[in-house]
């Protein structure tokens, strides 16, 4: 943050004052533009290639698709002169690739753990002596309707704020998570039907499952 803070600053300076100082051959905006680019970019290589947390990878990788080449460009004067640079990306692709898999990797696991210790949560909730939850005078789960779909649905528009096509990426291993999780689902709910049919609140746990069909699909 501190580096991006400063790159802009400075270079808004150049490309304010010091650029109209020069002669337009000694491409002065260009000099400096590409020494800072060059010292951000090590400085992101180094970190790429230490050890990272999940949060720290994500907060890269934003930094390599949003932050530096989109935000870098919102100053008007700026905007214009680092066109004509054109400076690149602050990592390597093969680098950035690695990354965008680290991530992935560890997204779809967080996504498939998640769904998991839901419906966990969801059979027992079954199992105890309570009527299920109302919206709107339906019953429902909160737990299942909502969360489940929640967590899919936040979970790709993080990566789609990365780029495009790690959100695609994400979106396509989602689509396959996502119809295990509702065989389980329906594995353990035809377990509870043979199996709790003298529970007390047998009538109302089946038509709150059955709403939820209506927001899976």
């Amino acid at each position: 943050l501190h580096m991006g803070k400063t790159m802009k600053e400075d270079l808004t300076v150049v490309a304010k004052y010091i650029n109209k100082l020069y002669p337009p051959e000694f491409n002065v905006f260009s000099i400096y533009a590409e020494l800072y680019h060059n010292y951000f970019a090590s400085q992101a290589k180094k970190s790429a290639e230490s050890h990272l947390e999940d949060k720290d990878i994500y907060l890269l990788l934003s930094w390599v698709h949003n932050f530096y080449p989109k935000d870098m460009r919102k100053d008007h004067d700026l905007a214009m002169e680092l066109d004509k640079v054109r400076l690149g990306s602050l990592l390597p692709s093969s680098l950035s690739k690695e990354l965008e898999n680290k991530y992935l990797d560890s997204e779809e696991v967080t996504v498939k753990n998640s769904l998991s210790r839901c419906l966990d949560k969801e059979i027992q909730r079954w199992k105890e002596d309570k009527e299920p939850e109302k919206l709107n005078g339906h019953f429902h789960s909160e737990l299942l309707g909502i969360f489940v779909i929640q967590s899919i649905y936040s979970s790709q528009k993080r990566a789609e704020d990365i780029s495009k096509a790690v959100g695609e990426e994400l979106s396509c291993r989602l689509l396959k998570e996502l119809p295990a999780f509702l065989r389980s689902y329906r594995d353990a709910f035809e377990d509870f039907k043979e199996k709790s049919k003298k529970h007390r609140y047998y009538k109302p746990i089946l038509i709150s499952n059955i709403n939820n069909c209506w927001n899976f699909r």
